[in-house]
């Protein structure tokens, strides 16, 4: 009997989306359940009654909720190419990264925009230096080596959508003199192809922070 599997998402998500990169990594088959948040549906508040967010992920009637857990699930139920390292040691190491992503990076990031000031922008600032830091010291094409793993797709806020947050604030916080590394890596990133088959449209992710932050 086949998996069944079905994901409730919301498009433009970038949470939704490392759900999407882990599922598209494991050639997984999947259906997509598009939530309207300001119009809950009964089935996602079901899934998820602590948080009722996207992305939850229903995997033979079995709800799981968060999506780094999500990912870590994928990984942990479908073999193939794995997203976390085999090593245990290493397997701690890129759990630490992405959730330093989570508490630190991503929450200093939406401080700053879309106007912040010096000290919000510094923070953020702090933040992404020790990601780059990190990429410098790794040597490698990816947080994952070559190939991306659980830190990369925690990143892919970074890679993606924060180019877009600052086109949209018309705020350039990242540059590729400060941050030579992060910019490369993104680049890649998001050129991916099992990354670059999920990201949502571009244009689309501009109109809604142009909206968001009152620049349309």
């Amino acid at each position: 009997m086949a998996d069944e599997v079905k994901l409730y998402a919301v498009a433009g998500s970038p949470f939704v989306c490392r759900a999407k990169i882990a599922l598209n990594i494991k050639g997984i088959k999947y259906e997509n359940l598009e939530q309207d948040l300001r119009n809950k549906s009964a089935e996602l508040i079901k899934y998820n009654p602590v948080h009722k967010k996207v992305p939850v992920l229903v995997h033979n009637g079995n709800a799981i909720s968060e999506s780094l857990v999500i990912v870590e699930y994928i990984d942990d139920v479908w073999k193939g190419v794995p997203i976390l390292p085999q090593d245990p040691y290493e397997k701690a190491v890129a759990r630490f990264w992405a959730k330093f992503i989570d508490d630190k990076c991503i929450p200093a990031i939406f401080k700053a925009f879309p106007q912040g000031n010096e000290q919000t922008d510094a923070e953020a600032l702090e933040q992404l230096q020790i990601l780059e830091n990190e990429l410098k010291v790794k040597g490698t094409k990816f947080f994952g080596g070559d190939n991306i793993n659980l830190v990369d797709i925690a990143a892919g806020f970074i890679a993606y959508w924060l180019g877009v947050i600052q086109e949209a604030a018309g705020k350039e916080l990242v540059t590729k003199e400060k941050f030579p590394k992060l910019t490369v890596w993104a680049d890649d990133f998001v050129n991916f192809e099992v990354v670059k088959e999920v990201l949502p449209p571009r244009e689309n992710l501009l109109g809604f922070f142009k909206k968001r932050f009152g620049k349309a």
